[in-house]
């Protein structure tokens, strides 16, 4: 039988449902970089530079990267946007009280390129429909 989430936590939900939603976004998009960035460096072989002798942004072959390596930055962005996720995932997943299985389910969104946004609406609408659930029970207490 799934909990509902303590009364004292209801307040907090709405600003962990938003953070979460940010960093599902931010880290997707980080993630989708992230691949793009593996797929030129390991399969055709440049990296991303700025700054360069090339120019402002400009493809360079792997490992001759002179100035400012966005290959680099996209991956430390991304590890450290996904560190904010799960917490974010974390912190909604216990507010609302919900099974293991569905924090390791968000927390794959991360990892896996396009998860993030396939599950961030899902996962809205349900928290959404938890708290309208809780409203309705709760005005109907106050009206008995």
């Amino acid at each position: 039988m799934p909990l509902d989430p303590k009364p004292a936590d209801i307040s907090r939900i709405p600003g962990a449902l938003r953070l979460y939603q940010v960093s599902s976004i931010i880290t997707g998009v980080f993630l989708l970089l992230l691949c793009a960035e593996v797929y030129a460096k390991f399969i055709l072989g440049y990296e991303l530079e700025m700054n360069g002798a090339e120019g402002f942004l400009a493809f360079v072959p792997r490992g001759t990267v002179a100035a400012i390596n966005l290959s680099t930055i996209i991956l430390i962005v991304h590890g450290w946007f996904y560190v904010l996720y799960l917490f974010a995932d974390f912190r909604l997943w216990s507010l609302m009280r919900w099974p293991f299985s569905l924090f390791v389910l968000i927390a794959l969104g991360g990892i896996i390129p396009t998860l993030s946004f396939f599950l961030e609406g899902p996962m809205t609408r349900r928290v959404k429909r938890s708290l309208e659930q809780l409203e309705a029970k709760k005005a109907a207490e106050v009206r008995s």
